[in-house]
């Protein structure tokens, strides 16, 4: 029998301009390339040079000129202000896409012109993106919410000729007014825009500034429809901004050609969707799988994607993922394993899941943390689907690596996101460059050139580029993650680069000691961080989140975590200290601030991430680690 999958990344590593040349021609081209990949100026590979396209006509207008116009393209739902649902079919979205972008368009906004989106999870944000597209303007999503100071630093680098916002954003407790935010990053901001359109939520108005800011519905009721605009396929489609080491934002490009033929070709081939299956992401515009499959993958693929407006619990409960599936049919679901921890925190048992008909459910996609073996478990125990990790970031735009769905599906190994996608040549590396055993740990790095999607360079910033991504390794592309790779090629994301702990001379991965951790049957979510130490230079300290309902003395659950690390892992982990804590610090997309709470636990000065969901919770970490026995250093 053929393995399609191996086939496919045989070819694509062999024959990179035969196998994405074919996948291109899915798409419609205003003029076919000249090349399919350009290396006269490596490391700055590009794809499909000398081609011209524009991507909202790939993602909207295709759709409906092939007849497709009345089917859902977006429906809305915001469990978050009383059960809101709203569907717009592909031709609904054309119109108000042309029109939004008319908007832009007599604000001055053209090809190459920067614009800014800070807005929340509704579907004016999908039509914002794409009206740049439209447009051939750059967009630069900006998560709603995010503090003044971080929204200025991304509006002198973005340098946008408009801002679009709204008036305000939702939370399960409380209002975030968006304008106030706004005014102080234009106010800090060395760039102003020439003007700002803004979203008036009734939930929370605003005050608009005179001769700057537009009502959202005005601006478009008295706008002309605009068309799509030809563009390069190695022009930029957005930039999307994620943390540096040095605290200053790195602004990762996407192109408009290479992003379109490879998320196209990830719908079916990673998430085995079909046109007018509809897909769901639960995530949000302001991150890079919000951009790549929220957006542009479902619609380039022509389904129905879903913009929901919730959490995964307390809107109104740890149900509310079964409900949106059943009730509109998603046939697959991509989230965070952190949403997950969530759910089984608070409903270890899934009595919520009964309530629900899920038997148009499929497929269950996790990334954006590593998938430990206990969350796994539990979702394919309740769920009674296959539940795939896989491994990609920001940079990368789609998958590094997954369990190829619609090529050839392969048996799930609890920790590994299964085997490269076709286009990723992954190696594990030593600090010398060279390649290591299989299993042994090692720096995961992937071999020049990248395939199309991935970033081609940063923002105004090729040197940064070559800095923080290709010279450590030369020929490759660092991820800053560190794994292995087994004998039957399967990956293993054991944890950042930086989260290898040295223990006395061993390497260890905490990613493998939080397995261990979550194992527990009281334990919901876990974190391990490594702590500096005069004698062993490094030693784990362990913080539990327990599920629902566990009324155990906390000092034996404690106990038992360390004398399973000390079984699976062995006493050379000298895993001896662990605290429960109510909550652990993320990001808004569900991350682990694991930096953060080292430099606390280290009494080293630390700078409050403008990604963080809660600050408060900071403070619960310091008295956490006072507890037992580190001390705390106020950023």
């Amino acid at each position: 029998m053929t393995d399609r999958y191996i086939d496919a990344h045989t070819r694509s590593l062999e024959d990179p301009d035969g196998f994405w040349g074919e996948i291109a021609e899915d798409i419609i081209w205003t003029k076919k390339w000249d090349k399919v990949l350009d290396s006269s100026n490596a490391p700055f590979y590009r794809w499909f040079v000398g081609g011209e396209c524009n991507t909202c006509y790939n993602a909207v207008d295709r759709h409906v000129d092939e007849g497709r116009g009345d089917q859902a393209a977006i429906i809305y739902d915001s469990p978050i202000i009383g059960g809101v649902i709203k569907t717009l079919t592909y031709s609904e979205l054309k119109d108000a896409v042309a029109r939004f972008a008319g908007a832009l368009r007599t604000r001055g906004v053209g090809k190459g012109d920067r614009v800014i989106v800070y807005m929340p999870m509704v579907p004016e944000a999908v039509i914002a993106m794409l009206a740049c597209a439209r447009l051939g303007a750059v967009h630069s999503v900006v998560f709603g919410g995010f503090a003044a100071n971080e929204l200025a630093v991304r509006i002198d680098d973005a340098k946008p000729k408009v801002i679009v916002s709204a008036s305000c954003g939702i939370e399960p407790a409380r209002i975030i007014p968006y304008k106030p935010l706004l005014d102080g990053a234009i106010d800090a901001a060395s760039h102003k825009p020439d003007a700002c359109i803004i979203l008036q939520r009734e939930q929370e108005t605003c005050e608009l500034t005179p001769g700057r800011d537009s009502d959202w519905g005005t601006a478009v009721a008295e706008a002309e429809p605009a068309k799509c605009v030809t563009v390069k396929a190695t022009d930029p489609l957005y930039i999307l901004y994620t943390s540096g080491t040095t605290g200053r934002p790195k602004g990762v490009v996407r192109d408009n050609g290479g992003h379109m033929v490879a998320l196209k070709y990830t719908m079916k081939a990673v998430y085995n969707v079909e046109p007018g299956d509809v897909y769901w992401s639960a995530s949000d515009v302001g991150w890079v799988v919000g951009h790549s499959y929220i957006v542009y993958g479902p619609l380039l693929n022509g389904n129905t994607t879903v913009v929901f407006e919730g959490k995964p619990v307390g809107t109104p409960d740890a149900g509310v993922f079964w409900r949106v599936i059943s009730q509109h049919k998603v046939k697959v679901m991509f989230t965070a394993p952190t949403a997950f921890r969530a759910i089984k925190r608070d409903d270890p048992e899934a009595k919520l899941l009964g309530q629900y008909d899920m038997s148009g459910f499929k497929t269950l996609f996790l990334a954006g943390e590593r998938t430990d073996p206990d969350t796994l478990h539990w979702a394919e125990d309740n769920l009674k689907v296959p539940v795939i990790d896989h491994w990609w970031q920001t940079e990368t735009g789609w998958s590094i690596a997954a369990n190829c769905m619609g090529l050839h599906p392969y048996p799930v190994k609890p920790g590994s996101p299964t085997k490269a996608a076709p286009g990723w040549d992954v190696r594990v590396l030593d600090d010398a460059c060279n390649e290591v055993p299989n299993g042994n740990i090692g720096a995961l790095c992937c071999k020049l050139p990248l395939p199309p999607g991935t970033l081609p360079t940063l923002w105004n910033a090729d040197e940064r580029f070559k800095e923080a991504y290709l010279d450590e390794f030369p020929g490759y592309y660092k991820t800053a993650d560190a794994g292995y790779i087994d004998d039957e090629g399967y990956l293993y994301i054991m944890a950042r680069t930086d989260d290898i702990i040295n223990v006395a001379g061993h390497r260890l991965s905490t990613g493998g000691m939080e397995e261990v951790l979550a194992s527990h049957p009281d334990v919901a979510e876990c974190a391990v961080i490594g702590v500096a130490d005069q004698l062993k230079g490094q030693l784990p300290v362990g913080f539990l989140v327990l599920k629902a309902g566990v009324d155990r003395a906390e000092t034996d659950i404690v106990k038992e975590v360390i004398g399973l690390v000390r079984e699976r892992i062995g006493p050379v982990a000298a895993f001896k200290q662990a605290s429960v804590v109510k909550r652990l610090p993320k990001t808004r997309s569900g991350k682990i601030l694991r930096g953060t709470m080292q430099k606390i636990a280290d009494n080293e000065q630390y700078k409050m991430p403008a990604t963080i969901d809660d600050p408060v919770i900071l403070e619960e970490i310091e008295t956490a680690l006072e507890g037992i026995g580190y001390a705390k250093a106020r950023g």
